[in-house]
């Protein structure tokens, strides 16, 4: 009897071992960090001659107008589209407004691919940033990414203009 019940719980330990790791298998990628928007990429020319500025534009998006910083960043998407993101101290950068947010909503996009780039979106309606540019992400990317996701880039954007505030780093392990 005892040994019945010790190969029992045993095998009950074994097949929860394996379930949790076929569950944890559901990760398409993961973002952990971000660098905030700086609009500009690089310049030439001088105070007395026209400048000539590159923006910063990433995948076909324009970045945001002015200067943002993010403090932390931490996103999760999985297989099925599911996004989760959280977001802390995403706020100006810089001007009159820096060191806060100024009631701008968020959205989520994450691109994949190297030379034909697929675009997945969270609503474009966003989540409101808090005052200290707190924000969470819960929702489905659309289309569902399919197929797993080359080149990962995950870009957090304003609702009102699609520009993008802050990049996802790439999260490896």
């Amino acid at each position: 009897m005892k040994k019945s019940l010790f190969a029992s719980i045993l095998m009950v330990l074994i097949g929860g071992f394996f379930a949790s790791s076929v569950v944890a298998d559901d990760t398409l990628v993961r973002f952990q960090g971000g660098i905030g928007v700086i609009p500009v990429s690089s310049g030439v020319g001088t105070a007395a001659t026209a400048e000539v500025v590159n923006r910063n534009i990433v995948r076909g998006v324009q970045p945001a107008g002015q200067i943002w910083v993010i403090r932390k960043l931490e996103a999760k998407v999985k297989t099925n589209g599911d996004i989760k993101v959280e977001g802390k101290g995403l706020i100006l950068g810089g001007g009159d407004n820096a060191g806060r947010a100024t009631g701008q909503s968020v959205f989520a996009t994450l691109f994949c691919g190297t030379t034909t780039i697929t675009e997945h979106s969270t609503t474009a309606v966003g989540v409101p940033l808090a005052a200290d540019g707190d924000f969470e992400i819960d929702d489905v990317l659309m289309p569902i990414p399919t197929g797993g996701c080359a080149s990962p880039r995950l870009l957090i954007r304003n609702a009102a203009n699609l520009g993008w505030f802050a990049v996802g780093i790439l999260d490896l392990d």
